[in-house]
């Protein structure tokens, strides 16, 4: 039952952390007023002309988002999912729900972005640290809003490595002897924030050995990179390109404890590729029509979303290293892949799939500039029939249809480090500043078609743009890194500041991320948060790990709650997006009890199932690493962010994407 939220003041982004602020206050400074929002932020800019006009050189300076190095735990590697069992007959030891592990040190927009943990509360960062993600795209939690991050060492948005939709596949293992040369040189400058993984080997049974990108095809042919037209899946060799496979009936033993009322699975898919030593990032799932779509390590495979049956296999000669969230709106993505088998290689081959008939289209390859330029990862994203491509210093426009560039973005000035798509194309941009403490971030609308901004939002002085949580409604969360302060701004149509959402004392745990990002950012892909024309739906901080929490809606147009209500049982719920005029959300398993599919009406009131899971699977439910969750036709798909395992048998079980219906 919904319950009235308290009555909160309103109060101010967040104050810093060796303060007692008082936890309303946590508005961020007015917006300067010194330039019109729709005007373009450079002042040499005639804004009659198109601002993404390119200068002669680009600055060749440090960027000051960019910090050191941040050092997960010793061992990095995703939690590995055992093969299914059936129901447990004497229950083991409960033991508390694992999450997604804490992000990486933030920060600003730029060295290494993982993409999907859970966020802190308005203000705080996460406290415990987790080893599964959440639904949709799922990732990390969040910072929450409000005032100050409890622990520096985990930004908000956190998210387990290699979780996300862009970037590749890790900053030391994509480049060691030109990044850690030139980026080395740069962190002692600029400080901390760099995150990458550690893998110490591998234990038990055979060691899994260390993949050398050599080890791949070779240079590709014409035929090398088209759809298996005419392959026989069943026939495939299932070593070193093989995708993922069904693993058992939706009939049979996958559905063996079922209990009346719970959702059947439809089928499981497994791993069955040798991968490298530390696991690949996973991208999707994609949903077309009757078929959904995973990319992974050196393959994209169209699998029928009743039964799980390979339909139709595209291999690609290099390890595959970002891809866009969402397909276009007739069923096309992107992939980024490497442009090399060596370590150096780096990830700036783009190739267009066609979900719907899994042939491949139009190529290309993206160019950088010098100095730190060099080093940037790209980040994808799809607006109508426009691809964005940003990282540091560069952005690129290309057509989706076939893949001519539309635009590119300035190489002085404000520059674009990441888009965020959909309804409309967002641009996060970052201007030059004399201080690097006081960064100058601004959000830009842009035409897809030629790359001219709209409009211009300045954020607060020092403030930058994190995430964007919608773009239609506009909905994106600021935060001041050195002040460890978080908030969330609503904007309207045309860029001008329509409220400040209100946090109160709450503690919010936005979950966004992605892979690994070299000197870019994942600015989309947030679960824990939904928005529509009135109201942002955002989900608490739970007590403790994994516990229950609630779901609180805000007004777009005050910033104040108007609703909150419970998760509804004994772990945590997270709005995905709207359905249907609903917030659509996702409450996680327990160790006993499956998790649930379910809608919350705008006016509040309990969740109401569309999908109960079954209890006899809630720990394989559990196990997806930096999971991503898509409902789509009453399927429901649950799918591993990353792969990883201890050693090549226990690869071989694992576990990658789970579909469920009624």
């Amino acid at each position: 039952m919904s319950q009235p939220p308290s009555q909160q003041p309103p109060g101010g982004f967040g104050a810093p952390q060796d303060r007692q602020p008082d936890p309303r206050q946590w508005t961020p400074p007015d917006q300067p007023q010194d330039q019109p929002p729709d005007q373009p932020s450079d002042p040499r800019v005639d804004p009659r002309q198109n601002p993404w006009a390119a200068d002669p050189a680009p600055e060749q300076r440090a960027d000051p988002r960019y910090g050191g190095p941040h050092i997960p735990p010793q061992d990095a590697r995703p939690p590995v999912m055992p093969p299914y069992q059936g129901p447990p007959q004497t229950p083991p030891q409960p033991q508390p729900y694992p999450q997604s592990e804490p992000y990486p040190q933030s920060p600003p927009p730029g060295y290494g972005y993982p993409q999907q943990q859970p966020q802190p509360a308005y203000g705080y960062q996460q406290q415990y640290p987790q080893q599964q993600p959440g639904p949709y795209g799922q990732q990390p939690p969040a910072p929450q809003l409000g005032y100050q991050w409890q622990d520096q060492g985990q930004p908000p948005y956190s998210t387990p490595p290699g979780g996300g939709t862009g970037g590749g596949g890790g900053f030391f293992k994509r480049k060691p002897a030109v990044v850690i040369g030139a980026a080395t040189a740069a962190l002692l400058v600029i400080g901390a924030g760099t995150y990458f993984v550690v893998s110490e080997g591998d234990s038990g049974g055979s060691r899994k050995k260390n993949v050398s990108k050599s080890d791949g095809p070779g240079p590709a042919d014409p035929a090398s990179e088209g759809p298996a037209s005419g392959t026989d899946p069943e026939k495939e060799d299932p070593g070193a390109e093989a995708g993922e496979r069904p693993d058992g009936d939706g009939d049979g033993e996958l559905n063996a404890g079922r209990q009346n009322g719970e959702a059947k699975i439809a089928f499981v898919t497994t791993n069955d590729v040798d991968l490298p030593r530390n696991g690949v990032d996973a991208f999707g799932p994609w949903v077309a029509g009757d078929t959904v779509v995973r990319a992974m390590y050196k393959r994209i495979v169209g699998y029928s979303a009743a039964d799980g049956k390979k339909k139709w296999t595209v291999p690609v000669d290099t390890e595959i290293c970002s891809a866009t969230l969402e397909p276009s709106p007739d069923g096309k993505i992107v992939v980024g892949v490497k442009d090399g088998h060596t370590e150096r290689a780096e990830c700036l081959d783009l190739r267009m799939i066609d979900l719907k008939t899994g042939k491949p289209g139009w190529k290309k390859t993206l160019r950088t500039g010098e100095g730190f330029n060099a080093l940037t990862d790209f980040t994808l994203t799809i607006s109508g029939d426009t691809l964005g491509a940003a990282g540091l210093g560069n952005s690129f426009g290309f057509s989706m249809a076939d893949g001519r560039q539309l635009f590119k973005g300035p190489v002085s000035g404000c520059k674009p480090f990441a888009f965020a798509g959909g309804p409309k194309l967002l641009a996060a941009t970052q201007c030059p500043t004399t201080d690097w403490n006081k960064p100058k971030h601004q959000l830009q609308e842009i035409d897809p078609a030629t790359g001219r901004a709209k409009w211009t939002y300045k954020a607060p002085e020092g403030w930058e743009v994190e995430k964007v949580f919608s773009a239609d409604p506009i909905v994106v969360s600021l935060k001041q890194s050195k002040e460890k302060k978080w908030g969330v701004v609503a904007l309207n149509a045309n860029g001008t500041e329509r409220s400040r959402i209100q946090g109160g004392k709450d503690k919010f745990q936005p979950r966004c991320g992605g892979s690994f990002v070299v000197l870019g950012e994942n600015l989309e892909g947030c679960i824990g948060v939904a928005a529509d024309a009135d109201a942002l739906y955002m989900a608490t901080q739970s007590a403790r790990p994994g516990g229950a929490n609630e779901v609180v809606a805000f007004d777009l147009d005050s910033g104040r709650p108007t609703w909150r209500t419970p998760s509804g049982g004994d772990s945590t719920i997270m709005p995905l997006r709207m359905e249907g005029g609903n917030v659509l959300a996702y409450r996680e398993p327990t160790w006993d009890k499956g998790g649930m599919l379910a809608t919350i009406s705008p006016s509040g009131g309990a969740p109401k199932a569309l999908l109960k899971l079954q209890d006899a699977t809630a720990q394989e439910e559990s196990t997806f690493y930096s999971s991503r969750m898509v409902y789509d036709g009453g399927r429901f798909f649950i799918a591993s962010g990353r792969v990883s395992a201890r050693n090549d048998a226990e690869e071989m079980r694992t576990r990658t994407m789970m579909a469920f219906t009624k």
